[in-house]
């Protein structure tokens, strides 16, 4: 199991960076990721939410199949996976500087097929290669979340 924490600060309040993290279906939009979403649930939104998310990571290509087992408004949202890579995530929005800014907390726990090298490729891929794409990931949300608060 690779456990890997991102974090970023974020000029906009935790209701403005939850209004664009709640869209599940536009995270393709900030995850690099992330090729394409695709719902197995007709809720979209909350807990119990199932959907397909088809990920690239270099040369590496697989369905992420994932659950959302979490969901507070303006606060957390949790996932489960379910598919070749197992665990869990949770999104977490805490405020600072008096709720005009975000902090925006990313947290993973996974586990990846043994063909990744078992332990020692989740270690690889987790603590390093995970972390270089999701630290650009919340460079890319932060730049969306704050474009759209300056408008």
């Amino acid at each position: 199991m690779s456990r890997l924490l991102v974090t970023t600060e974020i000029a906009a309040t935790p209701q403005q960076v939850w209004n664009v993290v709640e869209r599940v279906e536009d995270h393709v939009e900030w995850m690099h990721d992330a090729v394409a979403i695709r719902f197995q649930t007709d809720a979209h939104r909350g807990v119990g939410t199932s959907f397909l998310c088809d990920t690239k990571v270099g040369p590496i290509k697989l369905v992420d199949r994932m659950e959302i087992t979490e969901w507070v408004p303006g606060s957390t949202m949790g996932v489960r996976h379910v598919g070749l890579v197992t665990g869990s995530g949770r999104f977490t929005l805490t405020p600072i500087d008096f709720g005009r800014r975000t902090r925006f907390t990313w947290e993973e726990s996974l586990s990846f097929p043994w063909w990744f090298g078992g332990p020692v490729g989740s270690l690889v891929i987790g603590r390093l290669v995970l972390r270089m794409i999701w630290t650009r990931n919340l460079r890319n949300l932060k730049r969306i979340i704050e474009a759209g608060v300056g408008q």
